[in-house]
């Protein structure tokens, strides 16, 4: 099933290059965005260097597309108005952008540290209420509430990946719960992109990890195929790692993180 003519943000970052190819794979045509400059390596690609600053700008590189993959923004704890700019406000011109040309399908990513302050002793699903770890996990409770009323009055078809510990192998003990491999970030991707009338939903895009306390969505469709666990043993510290009073953020959600990444003073 080809996924059509793709938009992706944000296709210069982390998760934008994991994607890229399999993407580029799946769709007729991939329409790259970032601020910084990009090369097409295929055919099927098209680079745009633009920083996204108004509805008027998203239109102009959404106009036409089967699905965007809304990656651009800020992806770490910082300064809260620079939060606001580049996730709420930025998240809010794609979603707008695409009511008035009528493209249907946007995939945003969302973010665990949305509900980082469980402990890691608590199994969540997406239903449980935001306990954001940071400023950065309230500009995401933002975006997913963006998305809802998208999807509620506009009819939009909105999927807000919660995104795991992206890395290409788990480092540290807390991926051990968080994990989310590159196979399987392709995988809740194309879920996303292709699941038949989603109206609004929110999943942890998250490996199969032995010791992950996120319920995998069924929504979506996508059986993830990795653990964190085969690389426990490489891991220090991990025999120690389990179910605790410790938040879910682990260190994201301690007061110094905010106040160092915020520059609160």
């Amino acid at each position: 099933m080809s996924l059509g003519t793709i938009v992706m943000t944000g296709a210069a970052g982390r998760v934008g290059s994991a994607l890229r190819a399999p993407l580029r794979e799946a769709a007729d045509r991939l329409i790259l965005v970032d601020r910084v400059p990009l090369k097409a390596e295929a055919p099927n690609e098209e680079v745009r260097q633009t920083k996204l600053a108004s509805i008027e700008d998203a239109i102009e590189l959404i106009d036409g597309a089967d699905a965007v993959v809304h990656l651009a923004g800020v992806s770490d704890e910082a300064p809260f108005p620079d939060l606001v700019e580049g996730n709420i406000l930025g998240t809010y011109d794609i979603l707008e952008a695409a009511r008035r040309t009528g493209v249907r399908r946007v995939v945003l990513a969302s973010s665990n540290r949305l509900t980082g302050h469980y402990s890691t002793s608590e199994r969540l699903n997406p239903e449980m209420p935001p306990r954001p770890d940071g400023l950065y996990g309230v500009s995401k409770v933002a975006v997913e509430a963006l998305a809802r009323l998208y999807v509620d009055k506009f009819g939009l078809d909105v999927v807000c990946l919660r995104i795991g510990s992206f890395e290409h192998e788990p480092s540290e003990p807390r991926h051990l719960a968080t994990w989310l491999s590159p196979r399987d970030l392709a995988g809740f991707t194309e879920a996303a992109i292709t699941v038949p009338h989603p109206g609004f939903i929110a999943a942890y895009a998250v490996s199969a990890n032995t010791r992950g306390f996120w319920e995998i969505s069924r929504e979506l469709g996508y059986t993830p195929q990795d653990d964190a666990e085969t690389y426990a043993s490489q891991i220090p510290g991990a025999a120690d790692y389990g179910p605790s009073d410790e938040p879910q953020g682990g260190y994201f959600a301690s007061q110094e993180f905010t106040i160092d990444r915020a520059r609160l003073g």
